[in-house]
């Protein structure tokens, strides 16, 4: 939906339908495969990460169907956005906790080749589709896709930040160098959490 209130033009809703699709596809991999390895490794790391892509794939499914039914109109763009940005709000609360109990040393990050070669993967897949989402979400004038970018990119940003807590703990044993650098990206979080809560529409 645009910013007046109209539906989007066809092309568009399938191009955002088409990403959206790809979003739940990845995702259920990332989300699956990432928790596995978090358990087996007892990777804190590894686990905020399985979180987030679960909320992520709560997210896609959230904007999937909005806009698989864009007849619903303004209340529900404006219920989707909510939705996406309580789910920022999640995912905020999940990084504190687990980078709390990294921090307290009641968790330690174990090796998991399956792990790195899922946020390997993630780290490529990520920021493409955040950048493809931002553009939509001008194009189309949504918030509810916008905060989905945002997951999505904060996603990607996890991914790197798990890999590089990871090594620098493997390498020089520097435990808290993970949950300090997922720390850094709470107030992206929680901004981008309030505009979408707000609907707020566009990338900027």
């Amino acid at each position: 939906m645009s910013a007046e209130g109209n539906s989007p033009a066809p092309e568009v809703l399938r191009r955002v339908l088409w990403i959206q699709t790809l979003t739940l596809i990845w995702m259920t991999v990332e989300a699956v495969v990432s928790l596995g390895a978090a358990w087996m490794a007892r990777s804190p790391a590894l686990f905020a990460f399985g979180g987030d892509s679960a909320v992520e794939l709560l997210s896609a499914a959230v904007v999937f169907r909005r806009f698989y039914a864009p007849s619903q109109g303004e209340h529900a763009e404006k219920r989707a956005g909510r939705i996406a940005g309580g789910l920022l709000f999640v995912l905020a609360a999940f990084v504190v906790t687990t980078s709390v109990l990294t921090l307290l040393g009641h968790v330690e990050a174990q090796a998991s080749l399956i792990g790195i070669a899922v946020l390997g993967l993630a780290a490529l897949i990520m920021p493409w589709l955040a950048a493809q989402k931002r553009q939509l979400s001008i194009r189309t004038g949504s918030a509810a896709l916008r905060a989905d970018a945002a997951e999505s990119a904060v996603c990607g940003y996890l991914a790197l930040i798990a890999l590089a807590g990871l090594a620098i703990n493997a390498v020089w044993k520097v435990s808290w160098a993970d949950p300090v650098a997922a720390l850094v990206l709470l107030p992206l979080i929680l901004r981008e959490g309030w505009e979408a809560w707000k609907g707020k529409p566009c990338c900027h």
